[in-house]
């Protein structure tokens, strides 16, 4: 690990930071920083997930301390959510790193899909509140949390589409998906380092970055509101195009 490693990783995360906090899928910039500091995909997956926590955790934190608390909204959905990380992580554990590699191109690709029929802007415009039964919304988390306990990258897009069918504006729907994703990857994390797929030092060094950019990214979303959220969920989605495309 050198200084410019360090570096790069730190910068990074700081970025993918402020992605995640407003919109989400900065871990398709994260995992192939960590593989092109000499991480294989396995230990990548792994160690990126303690900066994620980091940051959610964070952001909670921040958006608390801003009068945006989205603890007791989430807390209906954290079971579902913890279930379907806890088997989602099991599973891509047990993955070999090169077929990871392939099936995190493949996710990408399948992330792109409706982004391309025009879904993807949904999360930029609040819906009227809804409904669901109780099975349906249990299904439905525990969807995104198997997703984002084996892959991570895209799961706060996919958590503020599901949020924004209750009716939230996008500050507190990004209030909530942070508190879920705190507590998805909180799941997640102990099974990757039981498989010895954390890298310590890198992973500390995206904790850095990954707190940093939360922070900013806490401010900008209360201070600004939609007018900044919308923007970065554009760049969310050409930071997944990009690594669909093969761009970094």
């Amino acid at each position: 690990m050198t200084i410019m490693d360090a570096g790069l990783l730190i910068g990074g995360a700081a970025v993918a930071g402020v992605v995640n906090t407003l919109a989400g899928g900065a871990s398709a910039l994260t995992v192939p920083l960590l593989v092109l500091v000499g991480l294989p995909g396995n230990l990548a997956n792994g160690t990126n997930r303690v900066g994620i926590l980091t940051q959610n955790a964070v952001a909670a934190w921040r958006f608390r301390a801003e009068g945006v608390p989205g603890f007791r909204a989430a807390v209906p959905v954290i079971l579902p959510i913890a279930l379907g990380a806890a088997v989602g992580a099991s599973l891509i554990s047990q993955v070999a790193d090169a077929t990871f590699q392939r099936l995190f191109g493949l996710v990408m690709i399948l992330l792109m899909l409706p982004i391309a029929f025009g879904i993807g802007s949904d999360p930029a415009t609040p819906r009227p509140a809804r409904t669901r039964s109780a099975p349906v919304t249990f299904l439905i988390f525990f969807a995104i949390g198997l997703y984002g306990g084996a892959f991570q990258a895209g799961v706060g897009i996919a958590l503020l589409l599901a949020l924004s069918y209750t009716g939230h504006d996008l500050v507190r729907a990004n209030s909530i998906k942070v508190v879920i994703n705190a507590a998805l990857t909180l799941v997640a994390v102990p099974i990757f380092v039981l498989q010895g797929q954390v890298a310590w030092l890198p992973a500390a060094l995206l904790a850095v970055g990954f707190a940093i950019g939360s922070t900013l990214g806490v401010r900008l979303a209360v201070q600004r509101g939609e007018a900044i959220i919308r923007p970065m969920i554009l760049v969310a989605v050409l930071l997944l195009a990009g690594r669909m495309l093969g761009l970094y």
